[in-house]
């Protein structure tokens, strides 16, 4: 006769994996240290698989080749573009009106706010520095992409376009105060 196995009482105290086992085809994924949302103590952190597929920004990250502060300077552009892209749309004279259709729904504060940080990052980084930034953040194009899509597909382009890229990012970090100015000034180094 078979012997019962007997299962352990339960313990809340210990730990469970809520890692994914099995992953979908063709997945994309790196780890990243978070918040815990189920944690008791406040600064909890938990290790998660956070997805990169279609994600460059976080591809880059997770790659170690941008740091956090760029990280988060990318994240807070593509959080600024989304709230500038809701809002008012334009009337469209060729749909039939109807009555009690949605009215225009208005500005907020905090749309205002991020179309002045865009507009401003614009200035910052020029024509081409935005370009590249809104193909690679709001587009999600790889470097590869953004060469093909100006017709540079060689190597040398795809360097250059990744190292304006960064060099964008860091003046993002500067603009959204994810980082300070080097204190040792061009000047001095000059000297």
């Amino acid at each position: 006769m078979p012997r019962v196995k007997r299962r352990k009482p339960y313990n809340p105290a210990k730990v469970h994996d809520r890692r994914s086992r099995e992953l979908p085809r063709h997945a994309e994924v790196a780890t990243v240290e978070v918040d815990n949302p189920l944690a008791l103590d406040p600064g909890e952190k938990i290790v998660v698989l956070r997805s990169i597929r279609n994600d460059p920004l976080g591809r880059l990250h997770s790659h170690r080749q941008i740091d956090e502060a760029q990280f988060q300077a990318g994240r807070a552009f593509q959080s600024d573009w989304e709230k500038a892209e809701r809002g008012p749309r334009a009337v469209d004279p060729t749909r039939d009106f109807v009555e009690g259709g949605q009215g225009r729904e208005p500005i907020t504060e905090s749309q205002r706010k991020a179309v002045l940080r865009l507009n401003r990052a614009e200035r910052e980084l020029g024509a081409d520095g935005s370009a590249l930034v809104h193909d690679v953040l709001v587009h999600g194009l790889t470097m590869e992409q953004v060469g093909r899509r100006r017709d540079l597909s060689t190597q040398r382009w795809q360097d250059y376009f990744s190292k304006r890229f960064r060099e964008c990012l860091d003046r993002l970090a500067l603009l959204y105060g994810f980082a300070t100015e080097h204190p040792i000034s061009v000047k001095t180094l000059q000297r």
